[in-house]
């Protein structure tokens, strides 16, 4: 992604987080940073992480953004941003919406996220994690889909495609999920789309850099 396409895309996604704010008082304000999504725990599309940065003598939370999930399109991340949102509202209120390092949405974050216009739906893992906007929520919020889509130009890939003497390598990808499992499966099959654990519900990532996994600087 160069300066251009993350300048744009996180000045975006700062309009749109202040659109939220201006719909619900209780958002805080953040320091928004887009990054690398995928794990071995599986890919976390967003998260919001209170008083994460020190600005002078204030704390400013921190909402983090999957470079992986832009690819989804922009009301898939309006849902993330909103999903965030929720948990930036629990703790201007003190509320605990999670347990389980984070992981696991109670009842109670299940109450924010139906207040700031989403539908969830509850796993095993998560809880109450599993967002989508309500039609109400989308019609309301149609500006600013607009302006995502707008900037959605480019994604993160999950892992770097291998070249050996000008050829693509096709050997097969080994992929982990949260549980966490192991799958063997064709490179050809994994880059046609996400693949859920029916167990945990998250993403089977590649973990072996050898075939092909991002590396970290």
């Amino acid at each position: 992604m160069n300066i251009e396409i993350s300048a744009r895309l996180v000045a975006t996604i700062g309009q749109v987080w202040a659109g939220i704010r201006s719909r619900n008082p209780d958002v805080p304000d953040v320091v928004i940073t887009v990054g690398a999504g995928a794990s071995k725990n599986g890919l976390t599309l967003g998260h919001f992480a209170a008083s994460a940065w020190q600005s002078g003598d204030d704390q400013v939370s921190e909402l983090f953004v999957g470079g992986e999930g832009l690819k989804s399109g922009a009301e898939e991340v309006l849902t993330t941003l909103l999903h965030e949102a929720a948990h930036g509202i629990a703790h201007t209120r003190q509320i605990k919406d999670t347990s389980r390092q984070g992981r696991y949405h109670n009842e109670k974050y299940r109450t924010l996220a139906n207040e700031i216009g989403l539908t969830v739906t509850k796993s095993n893992k998560l809880g109450w994690s599993d967002s989508e906007l309500t039609e109400a929520t989308r019609t309301e919020y149609a500006a600013e889909i607009q302006q995502l889509a707008a900037v959605l130009v480019a994604h993160r890939r999950t892992f770097a495609q291998v070249e050996d003497g000008g050829r693509k390598n096709n050997n097969g990808i080994t992929a982990e999920c949260g549980c966490p499992r192991k799958i063997r499966i064709s490179r050809t099959a994994y880059e046609a789309g996400p693949i859920i654990c029916g167990v945990c519900d998250s993403e089977f990532i590649a973990t072996d850099a050898a075939h092909g996994e991002d590396s970290e600087a």
